[in-house]
């Protein structure tokens, strides 16, 4: 029994690490964080904003996957009821601004990405089976989530 949780702990560790992988490489290799830094001239702040974009991507998976005896939000259910939808309120309006100033910073780079791809692969020699390998993707991540959804692995 015990080597299965060892093995299950090991495989979702690795297969976690590859997965963050490949989220961080995307957003690095868009060029999003050192485009920020250059036209905000704080070019010196790079590694710094690199490092919060790792330590917040490890706290929230941390957060989201492991129960903890202490509730984050047990405080502000002590303040009055008008108060307290007040903050939620203003929390949630934070996290939307933010959350949407990301996805569409994201949704730009990867857009001026796209640019560069008909270059790398006229360089690169690849004219055939571009549209091959578009579709082979698609295909895997369709494939990947009507498992995940049919066979209800969310649960």
């Amino acid at each position: 029994m015990w080597i299965s949780n060892v093995m299950l702990a090991f495989l979702g560790t690795c297969f976690g690490l590859m997965v963050a992988g490949g989220v961080f490489t995307v957003l690095f290799v868009v060029g999003m964080i050192p485009r920020f830094a250059g036209k905000t001239d704080t070019a010196r702040y790079e590694v710094l904003y690199e490092e919060f974009i790792i330590g917040g991507s490890v706290a929230g998976c941390i957060l989201s996957v492991f129960e903890f005896p202490y509730r984050f939000g047990e405080w502000m259910q002590k303040l009055p009821t008008s108060v307290y939808d007040v903050v939620v309120l203003i929390v949630l309006i934070a996290i939307g601004i933010f959350s949407g100033i990301f996805v569409g910073c994201l949704a730009l780079a990867l857009a001026e990405m796209i640019d560069s791809i008909p270059i790398f692969a006229r360089r690169m020699g690849f004219r055939h089976g571009v549209g091959v390998a578009v579709i082979s993707t698609a295909l895997g991540k369709l494939c990947g989530s009507m498992l995940y959804f049919c066979m209800h692995f969310y649960e």
